[in-house]
């Protein structure tokens, strides 16, 4: 029950507090905003290291770093790492599988593809053992007609063996449930009526998509993390009630919107990928307020980077997520590209003499060099303090305070000693590497895809971002870099400004030329019905719906699918056509008016807006006086090889309209921003820091 605007009981409630909370694999990061009865906006900020062994401990912890206390809080939206960390670390759920008859090994057949490409060596394990998946009689056809009846028995046999092997979740996969998912349904019936929780998996209710792999995988992935979700969502709605909170809990999902608590377990695959799609939301409020459409978003922390694309304002959705070798997850998310390279990334000498840069991290735990917890091996991180891009008195969540002379000895006895080179020299080869896995990832997402990147900003963030932001731009040929004015946060800011986001799709699997446009708008109408009706459950938090309509196509003959956006879901056969060829050649730069198309899968996305956040309120205006008042002094710089004196500024006393040329450094609580000389910055009206690169 939700309260009305004067609170439980009639009890006035003049200020309202939301708070946005990002769990990252370094740091958990909170924003809050407190609203005054008359409109009045103040923002709060908190950054503490993540609690891997509780992440709901940090999250306490980054509320009482805000000054503020559960009880004071009107909504909590959440983003987290939960699900994605479980599956990469396969610390997930015990699980079970009943299948059709035959088709007990799918899920590790896959696709004939390999774990290493150009190798013969690797293996794979599949979220669910041979052992513990069970195949009974049943056969549905293509068209959705009963080939073989459903072995009622069987069913029953099979999930009272699974629950005697221990299993917590149970996955139900039919092949063609898709088309007909009326075996399906009737096992789940079944099972629930033995199994002892509520974690079972039918695949067609989470994805009612043909591919019986990907199908199969994904629901695999579902049941496989949802105990470990609701388990830590219980956790801390427990932990945040018992500090006084008793309203609204929103999750993020990986598709970028958000949903209530209650229903983020029962698809609890759809919350990977949850926080880098937060930040990729935050992003394109940014984008919006700044006036601005295209940008390639670029997030770097402590473990990893993700990239993204945001394309005429709108982030690139995919329903392709390849969460690791073997786990295609076939659910809309926002289509992000990670590479293990982050602020901790551990830059290493191996066994052939060369320089190498990740994917191991040092994390939060025991962390770069500089951080003074017990970390003893180099990392971007130190590399940066060594050549004076990072101030050592500013860097956040310190335990111990390192001298300079100790990173460099770290540096002089694992990487510039066996390389033969400087210290210097060697710090910035880990840049330089570092940044060549960061460009190749920011190539897959523009380049690879038909996209000029010299035709977008680079919307850098995460607290390592910026750092690296320019010299990035320069070698990808990006001619602006935009900043963000709280970077460090951007992510717990797209849990504020994520809207509420329902996805559907359903499978036709049909040439275009002999299927009935009726049959298209009614699936159409259904999936939004369907997806409105969840969304209006939340009508207060939202101000407007808004539906999208999409089509997966592909030309007959062809294995691949291309998303094809649809401006109103009553067009006609020639236009849907027209729409899928011109997407084609967008991609490919390929015409092939001989071939027909197949569409596949029908998408609607119904998004529930909510309120605008004026993200010109996340600095303080009263702050920001002139330029004068922001330089802090100087500092040496070593940039393209030499040594620099670099200019150094507070970013929160920066004025609208300030002009900053390189060398320089602004510095602010959550991040650092490198100008690389010859760059030039601009403070935009709300805040931004616009560099030419």
């Amino acid at each position: 029950m939700r309260d009305g605007p004067t609170g439980p009981r009639g009890r006035s409630r003049p200020m309202r507090r939301v708070a946005g909370i990002d769990v990252g694999g370094t740091f958990t990061d909170l924003l809050l905003t407190e609203t005054g009865p008359d409109g009045t906006l103040r923002v709060r900020l908190a950054k503490v290291p993540t609690t891997a062994r509780n992440q709901a401990e940090g999250v306490l912890a980054a509320i009482a770093a805000a000054g503020t206390a559960p009880a004071a809080l009107d909504l909590v939206i959440h983003g987290t790492t939960a699900t994605t960390n479980a599956v990469l670390e396969r610390k997930t759920a015990r699980v079970g599988l009943v299948t059709t008859a035959g088709f007990r090994d799918v899920l590790e057949l896959g696709r004939r593809t390999r774990p290493k490409p150009y190798g013969l060596f690797g293996t794979f394990e599949p979220l669910i053992p041979r052992e513990l998946r069970r195949e009974v009689p049943e056969r549905m056809r293509a068209d959705g007609q009963v080939h073989i009846p459903l072995d009622e028995a069987a069913v029953e046999a099979a999930v009272r063996a699974l629950l005697a092997e221990g299993c917590e979740a149970l996955v139900i996969h039919f092949l063609h449930a898709y088309a007909n998912p009326a075996h399906e349904r009737r096992a789940g019936e079944i099972a629930r009526a033995l199994w002892p929780n509520p974690y079972v998996t039918l695949g067609h209710a989470l994805l009612s998509e043909f591919r019986e792999y990907e199908r199969g995988t994904t629901a695999a992935v579902n049941a496989a993390v949802q105990p470990i979700l609701d388990r830590y969502l219980r956790r801390l709605q427990d932990e945040l009630g018992a500090g006084g909170f008793a309203r609204d809990l929103l999750v993020m999902n990986g598709n970028g919107g958000t949903v209530p608590a209650a229903r983020v377990v029962e698809a609890a695959a759809k919350t990977v990928m949850s926080g880098p799609a937060s930040g990729v939301m935050a992003a394109a409020a940014t984008l919006a307020q700044a006036g601005l459409s295209n940008a390639v978003t670029y997030d770097m922390g402590g473990t990893s980077t993700d990239v993204a694309l945001i394309a005429g304002g709108v982030p690139e959705v995919s329903a392709e997520l390849t969460l690791a070798y073997g786990l295609p997850i076939h659910l809309p998310m926002v289509d992000v590209h990670t590479v293990g390279a982050g602020g901790g990334s551990i830059a290493a000498v191996n066994r052939a003499g060369m320089l190498q840069v990740g994917p191991e991290s040092a994390g939060s735990e025991p962390g770069p060099v500089g951080y003074g917890r017990g970390g003893a091996r180099p990392t971007v991180t130190d590399a940066n303090l060594v050549l004076g891009r990072l101030d050592p008195e500013g860097l956040t969540a310190v335990r111990e305070r390192v001298p300079l002379g100790a990173i460099r000895g770290a540096f002089a006895r694992d990487l510039a000693r066996p390389l033969g080179l400087s210290v210097e020299e060697a710090a910035a080869a880990v840049i330089r590497l570092g940044n060549v896995h960061m460009a190749g990832a920011i190539r897959m997402v523009s380049l690879a895809r038909g996209y000029d990147p010299r035709d977008f900003v680079l919307f850098a963030f995460g607290g390592a971002g910026p750092l690296h932001a320019v010299a990035l731009a320069r070698e990808l040929g990006i001619p602006e870099v935009l900043v963000p004015a709280r970077p460090g946060l951007t992510n717990a800011l797209g849990c504020l400004v994520a809207d509420l986001r329902q996805d559907r799709v359903n499978t036709l699997n049909r040439p275009l030329d002999g299927l009935a446009m009726d049959e298209v708008r009614a699936v159409l109408a259904a999936q939004e019905a369907q997806a409105r009706a969840l969304i209006e459950a939340e009508r207060a938090e939202i101000e407007a719906v808004t539906v999208t309509y999409g089509a997966d196509m592909q030309f007959r003959g062809q294995t691949h699918l291309i998303r094809v956006a649809l401006p109103r879901p009553d067009l006609g056969r020639a236009a849907l056509q027209e729409l899928f060829e011109a997407a084609y050649f967008r991609r490919f730069q390929v015409r092939l008016p001989e071939i027909r198309a197949v569409l596949v899968n029908l998408v609607t996305s119904v998004i529930g807006r909510r309120r605008a956040f004026p993200l010109g309120s996340l600095l303080d205006p009263a702050a920001r006086t002139d330029l004068a008042g922001a330089r802090l002094g100087t500092r040496p710089l070593h940039a393209e090889g030499r040594w620099h004196e670099a200019a150094i500024y507070a970013r929160e006393r920066l004025p609208e309209g300030a002009r900053i040329a390189g060398p320089a450094v602004i510095q602010q609580v959550d991040a650092t921003t490198v100008i690389e000389p010859g760059a030039h910055a601009t403070v935009d009206a709300i805040g931004n820091l616009r560099i030419r690169a």
